[in-house]
């Protein structure tokens, strides 16, 4: 079946950074598309950032857009995504997801506070 497994996050302070990975298994990783999700306590679930299958087309969200990098390593069947320059409005589950199906992971804790 369909797995995706999140890890990366943690405690980092205003300013670090984080790497996140998404391990896939259960599907062709290399034919779909992949996106990251955040939710913060009280508020809508959203999109951070996504990328095509190979890996050529990316968007983001325009709070993360200049800090955040999405990629992927098709061989690993695995997406990441690149934190830096964290703000304490970054604090959230993070998701990965498969695009378009809607398989998700289970989410990675992200707590940016000094």
């Amino acid at each position: 079946q369909v797995q995706l497994v999140e890890s990366g996050g943690g405690l980092v302070q205003p300013g670090g950074s984080l790497r996140l990975s998404c391990k896939a298994s259960g599907f062709t990783f290399s034919l779909n598309g992949m996106s990251w999700l955040r939710q913060a306590p009280g508020k809508e679930r959203e999109l951070v950032a996504a990328i095509s299958s190979g890996g050529s087309y990316t968007n983001y969200a325009d709070s993360v857009k200049g800090r955040f990098t999405i990629s992927r390593d098709n061989a690993k069947n695995t997406v990441y995504l690149q934190m830096n320059s964290l703000k304490p409005e970054d604090t959230a589950v993070y998701y990965c997801k498969t695009v378009p199906q809607p398989y998700w992971g289970q989410g990675t804790q992200v707590t940016v506070s000094s």
